[in-house]
């Protein structure tokens, strides 16, 4: 046992210090470790999270197709073939060629027609000036149908120009059997039957003269 009052080694606080500094080593290197504990942990995680996952590709696979070979045996016409199909084709050509010519005769001839008709509508100079005849005569007096056309001759105009102007002039050939009625009872007297065959000897109808006689009250 070692008394209060011995004197203290020197080798005694060497012991305490060298104690000491390995107990500070132990508490800093206990964070230290958990540190990198903690780092290791977080980038862990992160990785985890931030790495997109790829999506399962699906591998189709195609069959070429198979191509075959077809043959098909095609038989030569024969020289009695080849001499009817041209000569089917030699017959059709000349009636194609025949209905060509007669779609233009046909074209010429309505086109002859219709230059026809047009002319027979507007009429020659002399049926041109029979009808302005035929007017002024209207306008002058009353007339039958043949008595304008007889008329109309007199004055020099061809059979056929004086019909044709009386046809196309604008009359009511019974209003004109009415006026020529009117005139003669003006200036003579009649009985209705003498009157109606007055009208028709100036060349009314039967019908013309009946209606023209029955507008004057007779």
């Amino acid at each position: 046992m070692t008394s209060p009052d011995a004197p203290i080694s020197p080798q005694e606080p060497a012991k305490e210090v060298a104690a000491r500094s390995w107990y500070k080593k132990k508490r800093y290197a206990i964070p230290t470790a958990l540190l990198a504990i903690g780092v290791a942990a977080n980038l862990g995680g992160g990785t985890d999270e931030d790495e997109p996952v790829a999506e399962p590709t699906t591998v189709t696979e195609t069959t070429p197709a198979v191509v075959e070979d077809v043959i098909v045996e095609v038989d030569e016409p024969t020289a009695e073939e080849i001499a009817a199909e041209a000569e089917a084709e030699r017959v059709a050509a000349e009636k194609a060629e025949a209905d060509r010519v007669a779609e233009e005769q046909r074209a010429a001839a309505d086109a002859e027609a219709a230059r026809a008709a047009e002319e027979a509508a507007s009429g020659t100079v002399s049926q041109q000036n029979a009808l302005s005849k035929a007017g002024e005569y209207l306008r002058f007096t009353a007339f039958s149908r043949t008595g304008l056309i007889a008329q109309l001759e007199f004055e020099g105009f061809p059979t056929e120009d004086a019909n044709w102007g009386v046809d196309r002039v604008e009359v009511d050939w019974n209003t004109q059997a009415a006026a020529k009625a009117k005139s003669y009872l003006e200036y003579s007297s009649f009985s209705r039957a003498g009157l109606v065959d007055q009208l028709l000897f100036e060349g009314f109808t039967a019908e013309q003269a009946e209606f023209g006689v029955s507008q004057t009250g007779l």
